[in-house]
C-alpha cells in the first residue's frame, strides 16, 4: 500500500511511495506527529539520480523488517535535496561540521523541534569497513531516544547554538579590484594540473564556472595563461570519458584525474553551465572543438530533457538495467569490444576500438570500456567515424535508458535558457533559441505566481508546493536577460526586473549587504541558511549579484547596480583564498570591473540584414558580462534604446560604459573591436 509520498510531486519522492517505510514529506504535520507520539525524526535527505541513495532504498527501506523498526520507533520523513535545497544546506552543514564530511544519501536524527542530534550519510546492511549497520545506527539512536533523552537534549541544543554562531565574514561592502581578481588566477594556477587540465585531483569535478571566469578575465586583461587553462580544460574534458562520445552532454564528474570514468548522472545543471562555456570559448578563440561541444550539448538538452510542457527534466540516471534484470551504473554508456564487433561488423569494430580506446581489459568494470577521444597520430576518414558513430548511437538506443528525473527546476532552466539563447543565436540555430522562449514561457505560466513570487519545482505543468530560493531568483533572472539580448523582446527584462525587486525586498540584508538563500518570509528552519560559495552550480549570492549587475546595465537602476557591488563584497574576501569555489563570482566581478559594457543597436526592423549584423556582432563581442539591446530607433522596448537615432538612415550601434559613450557606429568591424579591446 503506499504511503504519504504517493501524492508528491518530486520523482524522487514517488521512488519512495511503494516503501513499506511509512514516508512523511517534509511539512509541519510531520514533526507534530513526532511531538504527540514522543518520537524522534528519522530525515533522509536524497534526489533521484543518486546512485547510492538507490542502494540503500534497495538494503534498507524496502526491506520489511527495517521498515517495522522505522515505523515502530521513529517518524520517517524523505526530503527532495534539489525541491528543497535550504532543508538540505540547514542540515548538511551540521553533517559536515559534526563528521568533517557530507554527502548523499544523508541521513540526520532530530528532535521534534527539528533540532539534529545524529548524523551519517550511508549506512550499509550489515556492519562492514568499519561502519555499523543501519540497524545498529537505530537501535542506538532509539536507545539514546528512551533511556538517555537530556544527553540528546543538550547535544541538540549545542549544535543549533553552533550553527547560529557560524556566520560569514563578509569581508566588507568593497567589490573585488585588480588585485584581488590577480590573486584568484595566480590561486587557481597552482591548483591547476598541467597535465590533464581541470583543478585539484580525484574525484575531478567540470570547472564550468572557473572557466567563465578564466575567459573573461583573458577578455579584459588580455592574460594568456587563463585561456590557456580555460582551453585545455575544456579540451580534456571533451575528449574524456565525462563526456557522452555519441550522443553529446557531459556527467556529473570523473571518480579519476584523467576524466576517463564518469559518474555516470548527467544533470541539466551541468550541462547548461558548459554548453554556455564552450560557447564562449568558440567566441574567443574560434575553436572547432568548442563549436562542436556546445551544439552537441545543447541538442542532448533538447533530446533528451525537454518535458513535453516545454520546460528542461533536472537529471538522467547513473545507472540502467544492464540486460539481465540488474540495474548497473553505467551499463547505458559502456561498450566491450564483442559489443563494438556485435554493431558495426570486425573492421569496423577495430576501428572504433581505436578510436573512441575501447580495450581488452577496459577502462570501466567487467572488460567495459568508457567511449573516449584518445589523443593520436592516426588520422581517420571523417564519413567512416560518423557512420561509426552512428550505429553505436541506434544500437544504444535499442539498450534499457537510465530513468529521468522529469521536475522542472526554475535555478536549472534559467541556466538552460541562458544557454541555449546564446549557443542558438552564436551558430544560427533558431530552434535553439525557439527552445529557450519556451522553457522560459513555462517558467512564467508555472512557476510564477501573481506577484512574480517563483516556485522551486513543477512536474507534468503542476507546480510544486516549494518556494523559490535565491538561487532560482537569480538564475531565471540572468536566463531572462540573455534571452532579451537575444531576442529583442523587452518582456524578458521586464520579467527579470520583477524577479530581482523580490531579490532586493526579501533576500537581503540590508545593513551588510550580505543575501539569505530563503525569503525573509519563507519557512522558519533552525538556521535561515546562507552560502556564497559555487559549487555545482552559481551559489544564489553569486547569480543574483550577476543578474542584478546586467538588469543595472540594462536600466541605469543605481539600486541594483549597488546591490551587486555590495554583494560582491565576499568575492572580494574569498576570491584570491579560495577562487576555485567561487567562481562565478570572480566572473561577475570582472563583468563590474570592465563596466559591464552596454551596447545598443538600432535598425529599420529587427529582420533587416543590417540590423542583423550589427546584433550578432554585439552579441559575439567577449567584453565581460557586456548587455545587448536590439531594436526599431525610437523603440520603447529597452531603456537602453532610448534617444538612439539612425545614422544617415543606416542601423547603427551605441557602446557606453561608465556613463560614458563612443561614437555611433554603422560598421561591424568597428563594433566588433570595441568590444574586444
Amino acid at each position: 500500500m503506499p504511503n504519504r509520498l504517493a501524492h508528491e510531486t518530486s520523482p524522487y519522492l514517488l521512488q519512495h511511495a511503494d516503501n513499506p517505510v511509512d514516508w512523511w514529506p517534509w511539512s509541519e504535520e510531520a514533526f507534530e506527529e513526532a511531538r504527540r507520539s514522543d518520537r524522534p525524526v528519522l530525515l533522509s535527505v536524497g534526489y533521484s539520480s543518486c546512485h547510492w541513495c538507490h542502494v540503500m532504498a534497495h538494503e534498507s527501506f524496502e526491506d520489511e523488517a527495517t521498515a517495522d523498526f522505522l515505523n515502530a520507533h521513529f517518524v520517517n520523513v524523505k526530503v527532495d535535496r534539489e525541491e528543497r535545497p535550504d532543508v538540505d544546506a540547514v542540515y548538511m552543514e551540521a553533517v559536515q561540521a559534526a563528521t568533517g564530511q557530507g554527502g548523499w544519501p544523508m541521513t540526520v536524527f532530530l528532535t521534534p523541534e527539528a533540532e539534529p542530534f545524529y548524523f551519517g550519510t550511508y549506512f550499509p546492511p550489515a556492519p562492514r569497513h568499519g561502519m555499523p549497520s543501519f540497524r545498529q545506527v537505530l537501535e542506538g539512536v532509539r536507545s539514546a531516544w528512551t533511556d538517555r533523552r537530556d544527553e540528546v537534549a543538550e547535544v541538540a541544543g549545542k549544535i543549533v547554538r553552533d550553527l547560529a554562531g557560524r556566520d560569514i565574514s563578509y569581508g566588507g561592502t568593497e567589490a573585488p579590484g585588480e588585485q584581488e581578481l590577480a590573486q584568484a588566477l595566480l590561486g587557481l594556477t597552482r591548483e591547476y594540473d598541467p597535465q590533464r587540465g581541470g583543478f585539484g585531483g580525484a574525484p575531478k569535478f567540470p570547472p564550468s564556472m572557473v572557466i567563465e571566469f578564466l575567459l573573461r578575465h583573458h577578455a579584459r586583461t588580455g592574460a594568456e595563461g587563463a585561456l590557456q587553462m580555460a582551453q585545455d580544460t575544456c579540451e580534456r574534458m571533451a575528449r574524456g570519458g565525462i563526456y557522452d562520445q555519441l550522443g553529446g552532454g557531459f556527467a556529473r564528474y570523473s571518480v579519476d584525474r584523467d576524466w576517463v570514468v564518469p559518474h555516470f548522472e548527467k544533470m541539466l545543471y551541468d550541462n547548461a553551465l558548459l554548453c554556455r562555456v564552450y560557447a564562449h570559448l568558440w567566441r574567443a578563440t574560434g575553436s572547432d572543438l568548442a563549436r562542436r561541444v556546445a551544439l552537441e550539448t545543447a541538442d542532448f538538452m533538447v533530446r533528451e530533457l525537454r518535458t513535453e510542457q516545454g520546460g528542461f527534466a533536472s537529471a538522467l540516471d547513473a545507472d540502467s538495467d544492464d540486460g539481465t534484470g540488474r540495474h548497473v551504473e553505467g551499463a547505458y554508456y559502456v561498450w566491450t569490444p564483442g559489443q563494438l564487433r556485435e554493431a558495426l561488423g570486425d573492421d569496423d569494430a577495430e576501428l572504433a576500438a581505436r578510436y573512441f580506446g575501447v580495450t581488452e581489459e577496459g577502462t570501466f568494470e567487467e572488460g567495459a570500456s568508457v567511449l573516449q577521444l584518445p589523443q593520436r597520430d592516426e588520422v581517420f576518414e571523417a564519413g567512416r567515424i560518423a557512420s561509426v558513430r552512428q550505429r553505436l548511437l541506434e544500437r544504444r538506443a535499442s539498450r534499457p535508458a537510465p530513468g529521468r528525473d522529469d521536475k522542472v527546476v526554475a535555478a536549472w532552466n534559467g541556466l538552460a535558457i541562458a544557454a541555449l539563447a546564446e549557443t542558438g543565436a552564436y551558430f544560427d540555430r533558431p530552434d535553439l533559441v525557439e527552445a529557450a522562449v519556451g522553457a522560459a514561457d513555462l517558467l512564467v505560466r508555472v512557476h510564477f505566481d501573481d506577484q512574480a513570487r517563483l516556485t522551486r519545482t513543477s512536474k507534468d505543468g503542476r507546480a510544486g508546493a516549494n518556494a523559490g530560493v535565491l538561487e532560482d531568483y537569480g538564475d531565471v533572472a540572468e536566463g531572462f536577460l540573455a534571452l532579451a539580448s537575444v531576442t529583442g523582446e523587452g518582456v524578458w527584462l521586464d520579467f527579470a526586473g520583477f524577479l530581482l525587486d523580490h531579490v532586493l525586498a526579501r533576500f537581503v540584508d540590508e545593513e551588510s549587504g550580505a543575501l539569505y538563500d530563503t525569503a525573509a518570509d519563507a519557512e522558519r528552519l533552525i538556521r535561515r541558511p546562507q552560502d556564497p560559495t559555487d559549487n555545482a552550480v552559481p551559489s544564489g549570492w553569486s547569480a543574483a549579484a550577476g543578474a542584478l549587475l546586467g538588469y543595472a546595465a540594462h536600466t541605469g537602476s543605481e539600486p541594483h547596480r549597488r546591490a551587486a557591488e555590495r554583494a560582491l563584497g565576499v568575492v572580494k574576501a574569498l576570491g584570491p583564498r579560495v577562487p576555485r569555489f567561487i567562481g562565478w563570482g570572480l566572473a561577475v566581478a570582472e563583468a563590474l570591473l570592465d563596466g559591464p559594457r552596454e551596447v545598443a543597436v538600432v535598425g529599420p526592423s529587427l529582420s533587416d540584414e543590417a540590423t542583423k549584423t550589427l546584433h550578432r556582432t554585439a552579441l559575439l563581442g567577449t567584453a565581460p558580462g557586456a548587455v545587448v539591446a536590439v531594436g526599431a530607433a525610437e523603440s520603447d522596448e529597452f531603456p537602453l534604446l532610448a534617444d538612439r537615432p539612425l545614422q544617415q538612415g543606416e542601423p547603427a550601434a551605441y557602446v557606453c560604459r561608465n556613463f560614458t559613450c563612443d561614437a555611433p557606429t554603422t560598421d561591424p568591424e568597428r563594433l566588433r573591436e570595441a568590444l574586444s579591446s
